[in-house]
């Protein structure tokens, strides 16, 4: 084989290399983007019924597995989509959730 031969079998394997890479991230990056758009897509609702829970005005504050039960979901992720809401446990160590804006830190009302 001649110099220019090694040299354009070289480069074609490095293409090829660049290419592959290039493929393997967008596959990465399209996969994250489709999961994460299922989540989401998955969470909204459970979110909408969260809110309506948590605003009633008869309620300050909500149980968690009361929350849990009606969004039909284990206990970390409803206090993850509580979080994303703008909600907070309370603070004397009881199972309850309500949105911050009704019950701001350092004001504990039941």
């Amino acid at each position: 084989m001649t110099p220019d031969k090694h040299i354009l079998i070289a480069l074609i394997g490095v293409a090829g290399a660049i290419v592959g890479s290039i493929a393997t991230v967008a596959v990465t990056v399209l996969t994250h983007w489709l999961k994460q758009r299922a989540k989401e897509k998955r969470d909204k609702p459970r979110k909408e019924l969260l809110l309506e829970l948590l605003r009633d005005p008869e309620y300050k504050w909500r149980r968690l597995d009361t929350l849990t039960h009606v969004i039909g979901s284990d206990a970390e992720t409803t206090k993850s989509l509580l979080l994303d809401l703008g909600a907070r446990a309370s603070e004397d160590g009881q199972p309850l959730w309500g949105l911050i804006e009704r019950n701001p830190l350092g004001k504990l009302r039941q």
